[in-house]
């Protein structure tokens, strides 16, 4: 079985704004987190609650919670067996703040327009 490989979106600039958001984590919770794109990597678009869940637009998200602090880090898949890691964020309110799911977007947009120009 092929295992799908995880990506971090860059920015023009060179950014990779969830990377460096993982990076940024308290050490359990990136443990934690680190733990769970592992486990998507082998399981794929079969990883569900309470690690991942589906959002909307083919937007999901990783669900790493450490005590009471909640960390989402959101994500796309493209084709290839690629999982391309986009933004991150801790988790303050019962939904998903909404402009992170709107940058998720763009980020995923900016990712297939340079791609396509690439081929």
């Amino acid at each position: 079985m092929d295992i799908f490989e995880v990506e971090f979106y860059t920015k023009d600039n060179g950014e990779k704004p969830a990377k460096d958001f993982i990076l940024g984590l308290d050490v359990k919770m990136r443990a934690k987190v680190l733990g769970i794109i592992y486990v998507l990597e082998e399981k794929e678009n079969q990883l569900r609650e309470p690690y991942s869940k589906h959002l909307e637009d083919e937007i999901f998200e990783i669900r790493g919670k450490v005590g009471i602090d909640i960390t989402r880090v959101l994500y796309f898949f493209y084709y290839g067996k690629k999982i391309i890691m986009t933004n991150g964020f801790i988790k303050k309110m019962q939904e998903t703040p909404k402009q992170e799911i709107r940058l998720a977007k763009s980020y995923r947009k900016d990712y297939l327009e340079r791609v396509k120009e690439n081929e």
